[in-house]
């Protein structure tokens, strides 16, 4: 029998616990345990960036950790940077407004990037947005639909920071 432990983890701002296997990642761990299946898993080597979850604040790949290395911590994914309210946020909603997705399987990847990226990169330049996504890949967009969501994204928070509201 395999080797098994109990994670104590807040996922989307709730506590939770889960009895899993020492060898099994992260990323199963949320698809297959806490059944938030919009973390996708694409290559299973950490490159292709579809399975970027919030580790602490920080974009990490779930593909590349072992569900025993997030106890204790924070984790938000794609289902936790939505609004309470069921809307979209500043990212998602940029992304519908500029074509920034087609066969979505990157989308939850590219989302939570950006919203590490903008959060602390308020006002950034074509060339840094790009450098930002340059460990999502996408196979259908070309990639400019996305740069100008981020673009758009970071002026609509620009302007909910100087209104000192949050999106």
């Amino acid at each position: 029998m395999s080797d098994v432990t109990t994670l104590s983890l807040r996922v989307n701002g709730r506590d939770q616990r889960v009895t899993v296997e020492a060898r099994k990642l992260l990323s199963d761990v949320l698809r297959e345990d806490l059944h938030l299946t919009g973390t996708h898993i694409g290559c299973e080597h950490g490159a292709c960036g579809a399975c970027t979850i919030l580790v602490d604040g920080a974009a990490v790949r779930s593909c590349l950790m072992f569900g025993v290395q997030a106890q204790g911590c924070e984790i938000t994914t794609v289902e936790g940077v939505t609004p309470g309210d069921g809307g979209l946020n500043a990212v998602q909603q940029a992304m519908q407004d500029c074509h920034g997705l087609q066969c979505g399987f990157c989308t939850p990847g590219i989302v939570v990037s950006l919203t590490a990226f903008l959060r602390d990169n308020a006002s950034p330049s074509d060339d840094e947005i790009r450098e930002a996504l340059s460990g999502n890949l996408c196979r259908c967009t070309g990639y400019q639909g996305i740069v100008n969501a981020a673009r758009q994204a970071a002026g609509t928070l620009q302007t909910a920071a100087h209104q000192g509201s949050h999106i």
